[in-house]
């Protein structure tokens, strides 16, 4: 705008110059033409006072020739003829001189006149100047306080975006710190979770056998997620279709019989004549409409029996939709066979002598309608018998074109409800034409009212259940269309059926779950418990020690036993040496000293002996001792405790389990948490980047417009400046010379005088 408005200044000052430049040529020019007409009145006015010397001249001469005549009558007439010569002469002067006065005078008036209109116009001129100086001093005042206002403004939103791009800045560093804060924390997660993967990896693989989500054909198996609210709002659904099916078999029935009594009533009265045979076969097939429009809402109650709270409802677990297609399949073969003998009694009624031809045409629309009314049951046949394909056969239908389906079926209904519009129009203006035929009974007026009440309601019934149909279509295409978990659809109705079986034993596994617990270990019990689990650990504890104990004790008593048992071994050998020695030495009397002395060492070996087994025997049954007393105490233990003792371990460990698990939980979702809010703030601070260099380079342009702004106020303020300068100026110059010329103006007039 600023830019605009200096264009449009510029253009201003540009004019303004060119009409200044115009206006000075023009003052020069009549500067010029004012001095030439003032050189004029300058040698006018000398010329005047020439000829007013002169005229005093003459006057004084004439005097003084008046006084010499007076004086000197007698040289009158000598004289006479030099005064007339004389006067003559004057009076040629004077008359040369009135006519150049005159002259004189009329150049004056015309200079005069002239002067005055030129004062007039410049005075406009110097008017029409002054307005438009004011005007330009008007709008260079308001752009002035204008560009300041722009400036002031300027500067304070400057003011502002430094203010705002220092909290950016420290906004910035804030996000920063965070956001190296938050990726040092994800990194650290993504560690801990790398390895918890890898470790549920390896349970994965180690536990768990097969995945059966990977195959279409086990995935099918697999019950889906239980929607317990689409379940009871397909029930709801299928409660109110039901109510509209029963309302559209009551108008269907009473259509088909009220029309087999129209047969049997007109064009010819079976009470008081033969129908043709034509008829008598219509009749006796519209007898026959109950067996074939019952079934439809037997089947109606059947599937929506089916539906239940507990099943999954879908087109594959559907199995009753398919009984419903058959009985409207019976149906429909019904109108086909009806078809071509009520298309035969409408001609022939239109043969009839009593039938005018508006009835006919009447007659021949009806004919045109019957025909549409099997066409639409055909289409609607169709697209249920696919809808029930599902099933039975599971290539029947693919899942993609269910929503097709489901729209083309309310298309239809729609197609059905004008239809039967039309035929209740047609039938009721039938029904006015029979009414003033002058032998319409009165049977066959109220058996046409039956029938035009019977089509009403046939048409407020489809019109209901096209309505509701339509209403509910994304709920039927969004709910009838689910199945198991990671796949895209059930493979075949035999997964579907055995699905269902899962799914009921799984609902039953659910209900033997949800048993009520048992009564909890009252807290007096549970301490006595902790002190007997305490005292049998702290006896456990004891007997182990002692068993460790007196196994040492045992391996020491071996080895003792073993260095004895050298030992002895030793005193043999040294007990034998001597012995022989002995031998040799002593005679026959020392040989009986020497029988006793060995009968001696023989006893004390004895003794020796006995007393090693001895001590032998005591630790044996000392340590048997101990270990048949502790293994005592242990089966005593396990006897007494061993119910008690497995409830409390299977409590401590199910409570360690749950604590830990629910550790897991809030690990997981704290992680899922700061990685969420990493994000965030990583986008914040991109965000916060791109927000700071686009208020970064919005200051270097508002700066630079801002210098280039005052620059072109500086401008146009100093050129405004000169121009005003230069105008005033040039208004001096003229207000000078316009007093100049009123002066010389008034001195004209004054010497005019």
């Amino acid at each position: 705008q600023l830019r605009a408005q200096n264009q449009v200044l510029k253009k201003g000052v540009v004019d303004e110059q060119a009409n200044s430049t115009s206006l000075k040529e023009q003052l020069k020019m009549k500067d010029q033409s004012l001095r030439k007409l003032q050189q004029e009145m300058d040698s006018l006015t000398f010329r005047n006072q020439q000829l007013a010397k002169r005229v005093e001249l003459l006057q004084d001469e004439l005097t003084l020739s008046e006084t010499k005549g007076k004086k000197s009558k007698k040289s009158g007439e000598s004289s006479s003829q030099l005064s007339q010569e004389q006067k003559s002469v004057f009076n040629e002067d004077l008359q040369k001189k009135i006519e150049e006065n005159e002259r004189l005078h009329i150049l004056f008036f015309e200079a005069d006149e002239q002067h005055k209109r030129l004062e007039a116009e410049l005075r406009s001129r110097l008017d029409v100047l002054e307005t438009d100086a004011a005007q330009h001093q008007a709008v260079v005042d308001s752009l002035t306080r204008k560009y300041t206002d722009t400036i002031e403004k300027l500067q304070n939103d400057k003011a502002k975006l430094e203010i705002k791009s220092q909290t950016l800045e420290r906004e910035a560093k804030d996000c920063r710190l965070r956001t190296e804060e938050c990726q040092q924390q994800l990194k650290n997660l993504q560690a801990a979770l790398g390895s918890r993967l890898e470790e549920s990896l390896c349970i994965i693989n180690e536990k768990v056998p097969f995945n059966d989500t990977r195959s279409n054909r086990y995935n099918a198996l697999n019950v889906p997620v239980h929607n317990r609210r689409y379940q009871l709002k397909l029930r709801d659904l299928a409660g109110q279709a039901l109510t509209f099916v029963q309302d559209l078999v009551t108008a269907l029935l009473n259509f088909h019989t009220y029309t087999e009594q129209r047969v049997q009533i007109f064009p010819v009265d079976s009470a008081t004549d033969t129908i043709s045979p034509l008829n008598q076969k219509f009749s006796q097939y519209l007898h026959e409409n109950a067996s074939y429009v019952r079934p439809l809402e037997e089947g109606m109650l059947h599937l929506f029996e089916s539906i239940t709270e507990d099943t999954v409802t879908v087109l594959e677990t559907a199995v009753k939709l398919k009984a419903f297609a058959e009985h409207l399949s019976s149906y429909l073969c019904f109108l086909r066979k009806i078809l071509p003998y009520q298309l035969k009694s409408l001609e022939e009624e239109c043969e009839s002598s009593l039938c005018t031809a508006a009835l006919r045409a009447r007659n021949m629309e009806l004919h045109r309608d019957m025909k549409k009314l099997t066409a639409v049951f055909e289409k609607l046949h169709v697209y249920i018998s696919l809808l029930a394909l599902p099933s039975t056969k599971s290539e029947g239908l693919l899942r993609t074109n269910y929503s097709f389906v489901f729209t083309n079926i309310a298309t239809s209904l729609h197609g059905f409800h004008d239809i039967l519009k039309d035929i209740s129009k047609h039938y009721s203006q039938k029904a006015t034409l029979e009414q003033e035929v002058p032998t319409a009974t009165q049977k066959l007026i109220t058996t046409n009212d039956c029938i035009l009440s019977s089509v009403v309601a046939l048409t407020n019934g489809v019109g209901k259940i096209a309505s509701f149909f339509s209403n509910n279509l994304d709920h039927f295409s969004a709910s009838l269309s689910y199945g198991p978990k990671g796949g895209t659809e059930f493979i075949s109705p035999l997964s579907a059926e055995c699905m269902l079986q899962y799914k009921k034993k799984a609902a039953a596994y659910m209900k033997s779950l949800k048993k009520p617990c048992s009564d909890s270990v009252p807290y007096e019990e549970a301490l006595a418990n902790r002190r007997v689990l305490l005292s049998s650990t702290e006896s456990r504890e004891g007997l182990a020690q002692q068993v460790q104990q007196s196994l040492e004790k045992i391996a020491k008593l071996e080895q003792e036993k073993e260095h004895w048992m050298l030992e002895a071994q030793l005193a043999k050998i040294k007990l034998e040496k001597e012995n022989q020695k002995l031998k040799h030495s002593l005679s026959g009397n020392l040989a009986e000293s020497m029988q006793e002395h060995s009968v001696l060492p023989n006893a004390a070996e004895q003794k020796e002996e006995t007393i090693e087994k001895s001590q032998r025997e005591t630790v044996k049954t000392t340590i048997l001792l101990n270990i048949k007393i502790s293994f005592f105490f242990f089966l005593l233990y396990q006897a007494l405790d061993n119910e008690s003792r497995e409830d409390l371990i299977k409590n401590h460990y199910m409570a360690r389990i749950a604590e830990l698990t629910s550790h897991l939980q809030l690990a997981d979702s704290k992680a899922v948490h700061f990685h969420a809010e990493c994000r965030a703030l990583a986008k914040r601070l991109a965000l916060a980047e791109k927000s700071k260099e686009l208020l970064t380079e919005e200051l270097k342009l508002a700066s630079q417009n801002i210098s280039r702004l005052q620059d072109e106020l500086m401008t146009t303020k100093r050129s405004y400046e000169d121009q005003l300068s230069m105008m005033s100026d040039h208004l001096c110059s003229m207000n000078e010379t316009l007093t100049k010329q009123r002066e010389e103006i008034d001195t004209l007039k004054m010497t005019s005088k």
